[in-house]
């Protein structure tokens, strides 16, 4: 018997999903774990983590993970992990040369390999995603696969995660 929850939040940009994710993470413990995936890329990028930082109090245990979840023990506790498209996208773009598109299907297969090895833990997770599916389709080839990559992924989660909540305009909906 596993003491396994998985939550999944997501929600277009803006949204809501990263406090909702913040309040829940708190309503279920008064020290949870806050699992960053971000690679911070520019000034304006690290203007927002700190932001995110600030919000969250001292009682927030910080871990910085790029690439791989599961190299980090998270067995008890309640751990927040922000953001799937941040994850995904450096997993994507890792090993692009040039001109050449990015394979949707090995990053796909190695995104869901690492969530399962890292949901494998007995803890609480609760995972923010965007939904970047609901808009228009793009001109741009990379745009396009990278926007299947997430929507197939977060298939994979949803289906995986005990609730999933869609925010809208600041508003929990309950999906799942």
């Amino acid at each position: 018997m596993t003491n396994r929850t998985i939550y999944l939040i997501t929600g277009g940009q803006r949204s809501g999903k990263s406090t909702k994710a913040e309040e829940l993470a708190l309503s279920l413990s008064p020290t949870p774990v806050y699992m960053a995936t971000a690679h911070i890329w520019d000034d304006e990028f690290r203007e927002r983590v700190a932001r995110h930082q600030a919000r969250r109090g001292p009682n927030w245990t910080n871990i910085e993970e790029e690439l791989y979840p599961s190299h980090h023990d998270v067995s008890g506790k309640v751990v927040l992990i922000d953001c799937c498209t941040l994850w995904a996208t450096n997993l994507f773009f890792r090993d692009s040369k040039g001109d050449e598109l990015p394979d949707v299907d090995k990053t796909l297969a190695e995104l869901k390999e690492e969530f399962d090895r890292f949901t494998s833990q007995d803890a609480t997770f609760i995972f923010v995603t965007n939904e970047i599916g609901l808009g228009g389709v793009s001109a741009n080839a990379v745009q396009r696969r990278f926007t299947d990559l997430m929507g197939w992924f977060n298939q994979y989660v949803a289906q995986k995660a005990d609730e999933v909540i869609m925010m809208v305009a600041g508003l929990p909906i309950q999906i799942k």
